[in-house]
């Protein structure tokens, strides 16, 4: 057996870092989908769908052994992903994210949400996460949307702007706010 990166699309490649794009309904993508959906199974205790992968784009983070001088396909370790569904009512712009244990504490799940965003908003929609999202998934998102919106906050700054440069839910932006402290209610 002969290793390859996997079978999708190369949407982006920098430096040893490259995301690919699977379809879940692709006949030569569906098992690997499948494959990643029970790998998160493992490490995460709320993770259900695992076999109908067919509604869902995966976006697969790899790092590149050596970037140079290999060919690209022997030289690929998945190290994390996201799933999205193809058509959320809701404008959910992730369903699932895992980065695998030796991967983590690299900012692998900072670079897979700030992705999920850049595709909201090259689709010109804004999106959240599928809710409820688990304890650690609120943790992450909480400091990720709260670093994201401190970089763009100015005093004359509206939630409406923020959401549109940000693709992020005005929800979204007002919690992160309230619970920072620096959201008043105007008064009477």
């Amino acid at each position: 057996c002969r290793y390859s990166g996997p079978p999708g699309s190369l949407i982006y490649l920098n430096g040893n870092l490259a995301v690919y794009e699977l379809d879940g309904q692709q006949l030569d993508q569906k098992l690997y989908c499948q494959n990643l959906c029970l790998l998160a199974k493992l490490f995460l205790d709320h993770k259900t769908i695992y076999y109908d992968v067919s509604p869902f784009m995966f976006y697969v983070l790899c790092e590149l052994e050596d970037p140079e001088g290999a060919d690209l396909d022997e030289c690929v370790h998945p190290v994390g992903f996201f799933s999205k569904e193809k058509r959320s009512a809701d404008n959910y712009n992730l369903a699932c994210i895992m980065v695998l244990p030796p991967h983590q504490r690299k900012g692998y799940g900072r670079f897979l949400m700030s992705l999920s965003y850049e595709l909201s908003r090259r689709q010109g929609i804004v999106g959240s996460p599928e809710k409820p999202l688990s304890d650690l998934g609120l943790v992450s998102y909480q400091r990720f949307w709260g670093r994201e919106i401190l970089c763009r906050l100015t005093p004359t700054t509206t939630i409406d702007t923020l959401s549109r440069q940000l693709a992020f839910t005005a929800d979204d932006i007002q919690d992160t706010l309230q619970r920072l402290g620096m959201l008043r209610q105007a008064a009477n």
